[in-house]
């Protein structure tokens, strides 16, 4: 077999969405990556939060660690994410991303795009640690934005 290199209709296909203008999502999503890929414990996530929101890191990192948690003990389908150096999303991370930008203002939406990607109606602890996240964010003044 041989490798074949990823074309550009490939890799839209596969990663469809750019990446969200608001830079406080990018803080997310890669810490959403770093720790599905690496696992919770991941120093890289850590990191980023840790430069991003200085000496009150530790709630924003407490909360992400419990979400991803909470989705993977959730999730009844797989939940696809790229790796850290894509440039683009895909849908599971515009979804993701999506959630905590609508959890405080828009539920509804948030708790449909939730029980589309954990593909089970039972949401409610999932939404309510993305509630959490989201407002640890914006309570230091980084909302995530979509």
């Amino acid at each position: 077999m041989t490798d074949m290199p990823l074309t550009g209709t490939a890799t839209l296909s596969t990663l469809p969405y750019a990446l969200p203008p608001c830079g406080h999502a990018r803080v997310a999503l890669f810490a959403i990556r770093r720790m599905g890929a690496h696992g919770l414990g991941d120093a890289r996530a850590a990191h980023v939060l840790f430069s991003t929101f200085g000496e009150a890191f530790r709630r924003p990192l407490t909360l992400m660690r419990a979400f991803m948690a909470d989705m993977a003990a959730s999730a009844t389908q797989p939940i696809a994410i790229a790796p850290c150096c894509c440039a683009r999303m895909t849908p599971a991370e515009r979804t993701l991303l999506s959630v905590l930008a609508r959890v405080e203002t828009r539920s509804d939406s948030a708790r449909l795009l939730m029980q589309d990607l954990l593909g089970q109606r039972g949401v409610d602890g999932v939404l309510a640690s993305a509630a959490a996240v989201a407002a640890a964010f914006a309570d230091e003044g980084r909302p995530v934005a979509m």
